[in-house]
């Protein structure tokens, strides 16, 4: 009974810390504590086209909640099975398949629904930026870019 209110609240905990990544930095509507205060350049254009695409976040650690998690979860579960040599492997086995499986979920809890936006610059340069599909973009819609390189967001005008 221990082992299976253990193993719940092992899962929970997990679920709720691969749940605490912040999507909202990817947002054209958020700017990061370096740009505030800071002079931005801003140009202006013409959306040429709107693709939707999936940002996938959390590359810092790469699943390493998940993974963990995961598999002492499986690990947890298997330990249930059998006695001797056979709990010892289905312990084994499922430490692996709860890696596995923690480790995919947590892809998919950190994939953001994003844009990958075209503009056509009134200076005649194309443009792509990747944000957050937090706003409805149209082609022959005018937008302003702010930022530059790394740190350029598409903001209506």
């Amino acid at each position: 009974m221990k082992l299976k209110l253990l193993s719940t609240v092992t899962m929970v905990a997990v679920l709720g810390l691969a749940g605490c990544a912040n999507p909202d930095v990817y947002s054209g509507d958020v700017y990061g504590s370096g740009a505030a205060k800071q002079a931005q350049s801003v140009t202006y254009g013409t959306v040429s086209t709107v693709r939707p695409v999936l940002i996938q976040a959390g590359d810092e650690n790469p699943n390493l909640i998940g993974t963990l998690g995961g598999g002492a979860v499986g690990g947890i579960l298997g330990h249930q099975v059998g006695g001797g040599t056979g709990q010892v492997l289905a312990t084994a086995v499922g430490a692996i398949a709860g890696s596995m499986i923690g480790s995919r979920t947590e892809d998919k809890v950190n994939q953001v629904k994003a844009v990958e936006i075209e503009v056509r610059t009134d200076s005649g340069e194309n443009l792509i930026v990747v944000q957050k599909a937090d706003r409805d973009w149209q082609p022959g819609q005018r937008v302003r870019l702010v930022g530059s390189g790394s740190n350029l967001s598409v903001a209506p005008y």
